[in-house]
């Protein structure tokens, strides 16, 4: 892989990171046409391509760290304070809304990772087929047109419980099958149990720290398993990894920014186009 390639991926996986679109299907699909172009690149399933994927993913983390920075170190904050001032003690997870906000978001992760292991092959079985991600993508689609109709959210920090934690544990394992987008749908659903607006992206990139982490942890050690890792050198991963974490920042900042202002729908008629592009053209038949 060269560098000029790597760049153009961790660009992909930076802003599709972010924007509500799929940023898997983008990433698998971007690879496909590379290598139709005569772009020498593994396998999107190799060991080598798994790789690369999970290090530009870690790349976004950075981005959320960036972008969100403000906002996790006044959480960290909070929990400190629910411990030394024995709120937590006191009132429990009830009245400490840091310590509380933590543990939910844990939860939601583990209701993904749950889902994940025992029902992962029958979501992922539709990377092979253009009409199941076209599908799919129509569904992102119409989920993010109904974001901007929804109203402001009633459900706060302090008003946010297992529930709906649990429900956007579910919408997240649902958007593993290609073609849904991982933060549209989380965003989607946590607006449909009421959650406010503001706080539903903000919650819905939050949980995508630990998700992305346990989701990487498993893939390295299948990575290490397979070995012979020699077909894309490391700085080409690094200029994947650092591409991928500088513009997701930007793409990270503008989608906070629609979400707010109720202009997701730009995004619907993108996804929409795509779909039937693929629909037309079978492009990605090639990509599982």
């Amino acid at each position: 892989m060269s560098l000029f390639v790597a760049f153009v991926l961790g660009v992909v996986q930076g802003v599709f990171m972010f924007f509500p679109v799929s940023s898997t299907s983008h990433l698998v699909l971007t690879q496909t046409l590379l290598r139709s172009l005569g772009q020498d690149l593994p396998p999107p399933e190799s060991a080598e391509m798994v790789l690369f994927d999970l290090l530009v993913h870690v790349g976004t983390l950075v981005s959320i760290a960036v972008v969100m920075g403000a906002g996790l170190r006044a959480l960290g904050a909070g929990v400190v304070d629910d411990l030394t001032s024995g709120r937590l003690r006191a009132g429990g997870l009830r009245e400490a809304v840091s310590t509380r906000l933590i543990a939910l978001g844990l939860l939601t992760t583990a209701v993904t990772g749950v889902l994940g292991l025992l029902f992962v092959d029958q979501l992922t079985t539709g990377f092979g087929s253009p009409t199941a991600i076209a599908v799919a993508l129509i569904g992102t689609g119409a989920m993010l047109w109904w974001t901007d109709k929804a109203g402001p959210g009633r459900l706060r920090a302090p008003d946010v419980g297992i529930g709906v934690a649990i429900a956007i544990g579910v919408a997240q394992f649902a958007a593993l099958m290609p073609g849904l987008s991982r933060s549209g749908t989380t965003i989607f659903a946590a607006l449909l149990v009421g959650m406010h607006r503001k706080l539903a992206a903000r919650y819905s990139f939050f949980v995508a720290i630990p998700t992305i982490l346990g989701a990487s942890a498993l893939q390295l050690r299948d990575v290490l398993d397979a070995g012979g890792l020699v077909a894309i050198s490391w700085s080409a991963m690094a200029v994947g990894m650092l591409t991928a974490a500088v513009v997701g920042a930007g793409a990270l900042w503008a989608v906070l920014r629609l979400l707010e202002q109720a202009r997701f729908r730009i995004f619907s008629l993108y996804v929409w186009l795509l779909a039937g592009v693929i629909l037309v053209t079978g492009f990605g038949a090639e990509a599982g």
